[in-house]
């Protein structure tokens, strides 16, 4: 028997959350942009060792602000994946405290931190202004080239069936 588990899709505009959703669910990229107003809903099963998960993935529209988030999007999560755009310090420049809101107002739900576009950047460059303000990124991935994106998901799924 499947067991669904929602996770929520968090970070700034641009960031790249609906092309990690497209190349994760469906193994598609698009160089198009397009804005998600409210919240964008798939959904993939994979396979946990030999339990099948569903994991239904809210793409939630970006902001800098994550107090603007409606609580009706955050509600029920089993994890959030906060994504910033490894190319635009300011993605993550606000980091520390958007994740100190996310642990006050759902302290039970894992936050995993994603820098995605690396295909963008020098990558040693990019830990070196990531060690500097204290973030550890769980991984750096590219919806474009498909780095880390199917590993992100499938672990995030593994750690919150550890957790049920």
């Amino acid at each position: 028997m499947s067991v669904s588990k929602k996770i929520v899709l968090l970070g700034h505009f641009g960031v790249g959350k609906s092309s990690l959703l497209r190349r994760f669910v469906e193994n598609t990229f698009s160089e198009n942009y397009t804005v998600t107003i409210g919240v964008h809903i798939m959904k993939k099963e994979v396979l946990i060792g030999n339990q099948p998960v569903t994991l239904i993935i809210w793409d939630v529209e970006g902001t800098d602000d994550f107090t603007k988030y409606r609580p009706s999007y955050l509600l029920g999560a089993s994890a959030f994946i906060y994504v910033f755009d490894a190319s635009r310090k300011v993605t993550y420049s606000d980091l520390s405290y958007n994740l100190d809101h996310l642990s006050e107002k759902y302290p039970h739900v894992p936050v995993h931190i994603i820098g995605n576009k690396v295909d963008l950047v020098d990558v040693e460059a990019l830990q070196q202004a990531l060690n500097e303000q204290n973030i550890q990124a769980d991984y750096l991935s590219s919806a474009k080239t498909g780095e880390n994106v199917e590993q992100l998901f499938t672990d995030v799924a593994a750690q919150m069936l550890k957790n049920a």
